[in-house]
């Protein structure tokens, strides 16, 4: 749909031309003169007709694609995706608590994608249910999407689609795992591990970390479990990350102990390089990731790598057709069409290159407080502090109108490992990160009226 005879009226105003037209333009989607899906005109266009220089135009395309009101692409022109969203809120609370990607990328893409969706081969087979497993289309690209991140080189036949990693996270684990039965875990540990645990009755024992993650003489001496769940790329909530050597390590003694590994590796995007788990120890070890944490949530577009021994497929798809039947494939076709485009690839590198952006915020704001990640892209930070230090830096947090991560939530032995986990991709805009980082650092500095230790 084009709209070549568009002409904004720019009212009469001392704010700059850009914020003018951008000001139009979010008037025009809102009231519908521009649909969702329209073309805009050329920007040379645009600014012939308004007299005004291309460099105002430009500016206001510049900031309509940030927020999600259009989306620019080469050769090809601009696209209405939506009407503007206000993303900030300078005076509302600061969310830190929520591991998300930020969203404005995959905003930007999202419109042309489902306006394309109709020229997707199967589109129309869309409303039927999918094949428990996936469709066969959407299998190859994933199994092309975990090569790219991870360099695991798996066969599309043991690879099967997911509504996101959590999905991937039960069905491996009830392959191997019964209620009542206990599951090894780091000492802190992702919150899903915790709350699937609490719902499907596995008792979870949390074992021994260092600076590079699970400690393998710990998972070696335990006792008990004959599973363990493993995230070994930016732990979550720690961001610490396993070398080769401790790879190789964690592998050995699962051989040996013979115990099957559930690798988590949803971060794997933000910091690939490391040989996983799956590819050192294929016959035992169930490898899960996702777009999640990368490319957009709502997708949930996950996946499950099946091990190379044991018939473990079978059971896995009865689970999936018992609670869901079948995937969303509206939303595995998208992402099928992003990682086959490179669209995928392009968003996950603009969240790589943001979250960089923010742990640079963020550590010069907390200093030294912070434990520092594995990668300079981790989209958390984790800040070491015993327990009740924890729950007192929170609740003054939260009374400053910052939301962190409750510090009960990833711990499991609070013994071995404790502190607070800041998520940094929550506000949409870095300047409202940046006041909720100030406020925690007051928090943190802050001193509890009977406190006789340091709070950090």
């Amino acid at each position: 749909m084009r709209h070549p005879t568009w002409r904004p009226t720019l009212p009469d105003s001392p704010e700059p031309i850009s914020r003018r037209l951008l000001a139009a333009l979010s008037d025009a989607v809102a009231a519908g003169e521009l649909l969702v899906g329209a073309r805009l005109p050329p920007q040379r266009e645009i600014a012939r007709r308004l007299g005004v220089s291309l460099g105002a135009v430009t500016r206001a395309f510049a900031e309509a694609e940030r927020q999600g009101l259009i989306a620019a692409h080469v050769g090809r022109g601009s696209f209405v995706t939506g009407p503007a969203v206000h993303l900030s809120d300078d005076d509302g609370p600061v969310d830190l608590s929520r591991n998300l990607p930020i969203l404005a990328p995959a905003r930007a893409r999202l419109a042309e994608a489902v306006t394309s969706l109709p020229r997707m081969d199967g589109f129309l087979d869309a409303v039927a249910y999918a094949p428990a497993a996936g469709g066969p289309n959407e299998r190859r690209a994933m199994t092309q999407w975990i090569k790219v991140t991870s360099g695991l080189s798996a066969p599309v036949e043991r690879v099967l689609l997911t509504s996101g990693g959590q999905q991937a996270l039960a069905l491996a684990t009830a392959s191997v795992c019964r209620p009542g039965e206990a599951l090894f875990c780091e000492a802190a540990t992702y919150y899903g591990v915790r709350n699937l645990a609490d719902h499907a009755g596995y008792r979870l024992t949390g074992l021994a970390m260092d600076s590079e993650g699970l400690i393998p003489e710990a998972l070696d001496a335990a006792e008990g479990a004959r599973v363990v769940v493993i995230l070994p790329t930016l732990q979550n909530p720690t961001g610490r990350t396993m070398g080769e050597q401790r790879r190789r390590r964690i592998a050995e003694v699962a051989r040996r102990r013979d115990l099957w590994i559930i690798e988590d590796d949803v971060y794997g995007g933000y910091a690939p390089g490391a040989t996983p788990l799956a590819a050192l120890a294929p016959e035992r070890t169930f490898f899960i990731t996702s777009l999640s944490k990368t490319v957009a949530p709502g997708l949930r577009a996950g996946a499950l790598v099946l091990p190379t021994h044991g018939s473990h497929e079978p059971a896995i798809l009865r689970a999936i057709q018992a609670l869901s039947v079948a995937g969303n494939a509206l939303g595995w076709m998208i992402a099928a069409r992003w990682i086959e485009s490179g669209v995928a690839a392009d968003i996950a590198a603009q969240v790589v290159a943001e979250a960089g952006a923010r742990q640079t915020l963020a550590r010069t704001i907390l200093g030294g407080v912070v434990d520092p990640p594995a990668s300079t892209a981790c989209p958390h930070l984790w800040l070491p502090m015993d327990e009740l230090t924890a729950e007192r830096v929170a609740g003054r947090a939260a009374r400053a109108g910052v939301q962190v991560t409750p510090p009960s939530a990833p711990i499991i032995d609070a013994d071995l490992e404790c502190g607070l986990r800041i998520c940094l991709s929550g506000p949409a805009e870095r300047q409202t990160l940046e006041r909720g980082l100030r406020a925690l650092s007051e928090a943190l500095s802050a001193r509890p009226e009977s406190a006789a230790q340091p709070m950090v």
